[in-house]
């Protein structure tokens, strides 16, 4: 079974390994595959608003940043990203952490989670995000250079959260 609690600086070092294996492999998120531990703990760690991990039998399996998609009159939506072990994707870790992204944005007042930039071929995150009511709002064509598939495109993803806010969440009874 997997849980998903809030991080701490001393998950970083169980953390950066999932980070940078998603990072160099550039085939699921736009960012630089020669990106640092130093920047990619500022990024991941630090400058969220939220940050969790997957736990499975006391091992860090996954982790999920959250945070406003943008500010001032875009700070009413939220967003974020999700990276898994390679080891355990498709096992429940990614919904486990989706799943706590959609209570923890409605929990907050979001009225919607947009993700920005999701990789038309990652055909899983794309089935496990529409199993959680996402939408696909708009394909960007081209817009991220695959290693292997060459320019394919950048989804749009978009949950509206008006049937959660509100409601009970977590261990609220």
């Amino acid at each position: 079974m997997t849980s998903v609690r809030e991080a701490g600086a001393e998950d970083w070092p169980a953390i950066w390994p999932i980070v940078e294996e998603v990072v160099r492999a550039a085939d699921t998120f736009a960012y630089d595959p020669a990106m640092g531990e130093a920047d990619a703990r500022a990024g991941w760690l630090e400058a969220p608003r939220r940050v969790v991990v997957a736990v499975r039998d006391g091992v860090v399996v996954g982790t999920a940043n959250m945070y406003p998609n943008r500010p001032g009159p875009g700070s009413h939506i939220a967003s974020g990203s999700i990276m898994v072990d390679r080891a355990v994707r498709g096992s429940g870790a990614g919904r486990a952490l989706v799943q706590d992204m959609i209570a923890w944005a409605a929990r907050e007042g979001f009225a919607a989670i947009q993700f920005n930039a999701v990789v038309d071929t990652n055909a899983a995150a794309v089935h496990l995000y529409e199993s959680l009511g996402f939408v696909t709002l708009g394909v960007a064509p081209g817009a991220f250079r695959h290693p292997e598939l060459g320019d394919v495109g950048l989804r749009i993803m978009w949950r509206d959260l008006s049937d959660l806010r509100g409601a009970p969440t977590g261990g609220e009874a």
